[in-house]
């Protein structure tokens, strides 16, 4: 059965249930994947899934399930535990699909070259070796994926995709002797094996600052300094405050600072965060919704003005709100007007920080946490490595205090982010 009988069958079973609204997605996937241990290849495997999610609304009552069976008898009682879902549901008018259209799409590269990709990955492994000698790799994932769905609703909605991609993840530390560094982590997805590896992403990077994270320091006191975050430690940390902040939890609840801010400023006026699943640098983005509609890009805040919340369509319909156009988190912050060296120079005191460790900030945006993977900055340079060392502040303000944004950015295939400088945070030493 194909990936659309297979959605089509389980479509017709919902409607025949009485549902008001349904939908039916059915997926095939294939993944090629190569893994390295400890510097060494350790497995080459083949993986095939299956995936069906199936909704159902029927008396303003959702029901909602997912399993891997395709099979007639599978997809068949499927339905039934959709019907069962719902009927066990209590009544909500805000759960609601959305007419849609037909459209298809290739994304990527569905036919992967396994030889290439082989080779990419053995020229990185030789590359490390030769120019980062205290460079470890711990792990390396290297993978093609490929996946063809189709997702339809009761309102007209077809959706046909065949989509694939190149990753890489991997895990590295730094080792001298008997010292050894804290590990650090990045990866990537890619359309494209043109390319060496270590080109790509922030990849060259984090290998050298692994290198030099043998050796630490830690700060002598607790002082109010600046904080530069990397395009990968600013993704989590933007993540985690558009979550807050924008998100469905803080506005139904009524406690994000944000709820009254729509049209208002509420960061520096440099700083603009569009969510962009149709930018070119993105990797088979989002190009639809689990409630039906196409995904849109938008601007989440244009020089520091507000412009939309992050809502599912749920969450809007409850408020009364417009619902976000994509439910993506594609990042695009665009380049500043300064370069990294130049926003160095005008900090005196201050971290590099590649990576952030802490829990869930409050509701008003207060976090604090463990700065990994880390300098000091001194007078304008960069300095030795730190010990793991604490870092707090606020995720709305933060926002506000902006130092710079450099003219550097990085593509992972996900996001497009800049380094950030930030003023205010407290970094707490001895």
């Amino acid at each position: 059965m194909t990936t659309y009988e297979a959605a089509a069958l389980a479509l017709s079973g919902l409607t025949d249930t009485g549902a008001g609204m349904c939908s039916a997605r059915a997926r095939v996937s294939e993944k090629r994947e190569f893994t390295v241990d400890s510097g060494r290849f350790s497995l080459l495997r083949t993986t095939f899934d299956k995936g069906l999610d199936l909704t159902l609304i029927k008396d303003h009552r959702r029901g909602k399930v997912a399993g891997n069976d395709l099979s007639g008898e599978g997809i068949k009682k499927a339905v039934q535990d959709c019907l069962l879902s719902a009927q066990s549901a209590s009544p909500d008018e805000a759960w609601q699909l959305y007419p849609g259209t037909q459209d298809r799409f290739t994304q990527g590269t569905p036919e992967g070259d396994t030889e290439k990709l082989f080779q990419r990955t053995r020229e990185l492994l030789d590359t490390i070796k030769q120019e980062y000698p205290k460079v470890m790799v711990e792990q390396m994932i290297v993978s093609h994926d490929r996946v063809e769905s189709v997702y339809l609703n009761n309102l007209g909605a077809d959706y046909r995709t065949l989509a694939g991609d190149y990753g890489l993840f991997i895990t590295v530390s730094g080792h001298e002797g008997d010292k050894t560094s804290s590990f650090n982590f990045t990866g990537f997805s890619t359309d494209s094996l043109e390319k060496p590896f270590i080109e790509l992403a922030d990849l060259r990077q984090t290998l050298e600052d692994i290198g030099r994270q043998i050796d630490t320091v830690a700060p002598e006191d607790k002082y109010e300094g600046t904080v530069v975050f990397t395009p990968g430690c600013a993704a989590d940390i933007l993540e985690s405050l558009i979550s807050t902040f924008a998100g469905d939890g803080g506005l139904l609840d009524g406690t994000s600072p944000w709820k009254d801010k729509l049209g208002a400023r509420v960061a520096d006026q440099r700083l603009t965060l569009r969510i962009a699943p149709h930018d070119p640098a993105v990797v088979c983005g989002e190009r639809y919704l689990d409630d039906g509609r196409l995904s849109q890009d938008y601007d989440l805040i244009k020089d520091g003005v507000l412009q939309q919340f992050m809502l599912s369509s749920y969450v809007a319909n409850k408020i009364g709100l417009p619902p976000a156009p994509s439910a993506s988190f594609s990042v695009i912050m665009p380049a500043g007007d300064q370069s990294f060296a130049d926003i160095l120079r005008c900090i005196d005191r201050g971290l590099l920080v590649s990576r952030f460790s802490g829990g869930s900030p409050a509701s008003n945006g207060d976090f604090s946490g463990v700065a990994k993977n880390s300098f000091l900055i001194k007078k304008g340079q960069v300095g030795p490595a730190v010990s793991e060392t604490m870092i707090s502040g606020n995720l709305g303000d933060m926002l506000n205090h902006v130092r710079g944004i450099s003219r550097e950015t990085v593509q992972d295939g996900w996001r497009v982010l800049p380094w950030i400088a930030v003023d205010g945070i407290v970094i707490s030493g001895k």
